[in-house]
């Protein structure tokens, strides 16, 4: 045992053990909160890098795709004009 730890009494060790812990614990907690928001934010990339490369596939493909692409744009704009038009509408 340390020089530290006979000066003291054992409460005052367990004290002492019981802070650094505490402190341990909450640090590891820290990295692990870290560490998911991480793997999160990778796996979003990761989701958003393959719906661009099927876009863009999609793109390239043949007439019909495009066509099908043009349709969805426009229907995406629509949609995004009409929910604008609503929240506008619900804030007044």
């Amino acid at each position: 045992m340390a020089d530290w730890a006979r000066a003291q009494s054992p409460a005052a060790v367990e004290e002492i053990l019981d802070r650094e812990n505490k402190r341990m614990a909450d640090n590891l907690a820290s990295k692990v909160t870290r560490l998911k928001s991480d793997s999160d934010f990778t796996s979003m990339t990761g989701l958003l890098t393959g719906s661009v490369k099927r876009f863009s596939t999609m793109a390239r493909s043949g007439r019909d795709n495009r066509k099908l692409l043009c349709g969805m744009a426009a229907g995406l704009i629509v949609a995004f004009f009409i929910l604008s038009y609503l929240l506008s509408r619900a804030r007044t």
